[in-house]
């Protein structure tokens, strides 16, 4: 109870609450007193001691409702994992680590959501994730919390199965490890938003910059509209000067002396030959089914933002059948035009070789060789016909092609996946899941284009 309360204040101080040293041991006092089991009234009662402002009320409410969701509850209400509650129900956090630290394989095959997050929960005590300060340190607190949880243990059961030949034990626990490596790390994001949401406008947008879109929620996405808006400016101003010196071609002699005449020979100002430089023609292609909708959603809000530089936009949008949202993204607001997207073509079970069939048959005879097609999604298909030989005729009509996959490497091609069938048709494969990512991926096409 008392580590509960002093993480929960120092993310209230964190988030600039003033709190004395009085004011918490009031805090403490009130727990004790009317304990964990009541949420509505601990919220009430606290709210007295630690939240004085109608403003510091609002920042104690909502970092009060996302830390219960995210942290304590499991704890408070016991939720561990059946064979570790029958050795000992009374043992201490210490020994309910070094449970899981020997169940780490069960407890990930036989356990619930909530037996995970309890798991994870006792281990990020373990590995001091309450004192995370900055996005950067998520991927440190995720190895540390992982060892915490018995990684060494993993790792030495996927050295021997793959020691003894047992090809099929070693994949399955590599699966396991990486399914564990990327909860923890969503864990350990949950966490950095709960301790930047008001430590800084600067630092909670470096947070959400970093961020795996898919963590997203819904009380984030006007920050990271405006965040968008910054990095579309920012490309719009590199790109725009980029382009005015490319288009200048070799000096105009002729031209130049005879502007110059005036100033007996002098030259004083300089005439450049122009160089015609076709502007990039974009088709995009994004697969908005659940799994990776926020990713689209913000992928198109940042590519529509960009029409000063890369005005030739054709949107398309499937979950199984394609279907033209241009015209969405012309007469609409970008959020708006974003989320009527996900609207009329989400949900529905995900088809990639439809979504090719569909996109050829909508573009007929306007791609060509000035045509850069990007197709964002997972690449998950649900074992339906991929249709690689649509992609290929796409390929060969089209400048390049450049996917942006969501999930890590280490997943393409796994289970229902045709990751690993898409590349050989495809100039460049990357995984893109924050807005950093989406930034160096734009950055990176429009440099190549101008």
């Amino acid at each position: 109870m008392v580590d509960f309360l002093r993480d929960f204040i120092h993310i209230l101080r964190s988030s600039d609450l003033r709190i004395s040293t009085s004011e918490s041991i009031d805090a403490m006092n009130i727990v004790s007193e009317i304990g964990l089991e009541d949420k509505s009234l601990l919220k009430h009662s606290l709210s007295f001691s630690l939240a004085k402002t109608l403003r510091e009320k609002e920042i104690f409410s909502e970092c009060f409702d996302n830390f219960f969701e995210e942290n304590y509850m499991n704890l408070k209400e016991g939720k561990l994992p059946q064979k570790i509650k029958e050795k000992n129900t009374e043992i201490n956090d210490l020994d309910k680590l070094g449970d899981i630290k020997n169940n780490l394989e069960e407890l990930y095959k036989n356990s619930d959501k909530t037996s995970l997050m309890t798991a994870m929960a006792l281990a990020a005590r373990g590995a001091n994730l309450q004192d995370i300060k900055l996005f950067t340190q998520v991927g440190m607190f995720t190895r540390k919390i992982f060892d915490e949880m018995g990684l060494e243990k993993l790792n030495n059961d996927i050295f021997q199965a793959s020691r003894e030949g047992n090809i099929k034990r070693e994949e399955e626990l590599k699966n396991i490890r990486e399914n564990l490596r990327l909860e923890i790390r969503d864990y350990v994001e949950n966490q950095v938003k709960l301790r930047t949401s008001y430590s800084g406008k600067q630092l909670r947008e470096d947070a959400l910059s970093q961020m795996r879109l898919t963590q997203a929620d819904k009380s984030d996405y006007k920050i990271m509209s405006g965040i968008i808006r910054k990095m579309a400016r920012r490309l719009i101003s590199v790109h725009s000067r980029r382009k005015r010196k490319s288009q200048r071609g070799l000096l105009d002699i002729r031209s130049t002396i005879r502007k110059n005449q005036e100033y007996d020979g002098i030259l004083f100002e300089t005439i450049w030959k122009k160089t015609r430089v076709d502007r990039p023609k974009i088709v995009a292609l994004c697969d908005v089914s659940g799994s990776v909708a926020n990713v689209s959603r913000f992928f198109l809000m940042f590519l529509h933002s960009l029409t000063e530089i890369i005005p030739n936009v054709r949107t398309f949008a499937f979950s199984n059948k394609a279907g033209e949202v241009t015209d969405l993204f012309e007469s609409k607001d970008i959020e708006v035009a974003a989320a009527e997207t996900l609207l009329l073509h989400g949900g529905g079970s995900t088809d990639y070789g439809q979504a090719f069939v569909d996109l050829e048959g909508l573009l007929e005879n306007n791609i060509d060789r000035k045509t850069t097609v990007i197709i964002l999604g997972d690449a998950r298909s649900n074992y339906g016909d991929p249709r690689c030989d649509v992609l290929k005729t796409i390929q060969e009509k089209s400048k390049r092609i450049l996917f942006l996959n969501p999930e890590p490497i280490s997943v393409w091609g796994s289970g229902d996946s045709e990751m690993q069938r898409f590349i050989p048709y495809c100039s460049k494969s990357k995984v893109c899941n924050s807005l950093n990512n989406l930034e160096n991926f734009v950055d990176d096409m429009i440099r190549s284009s101008i």
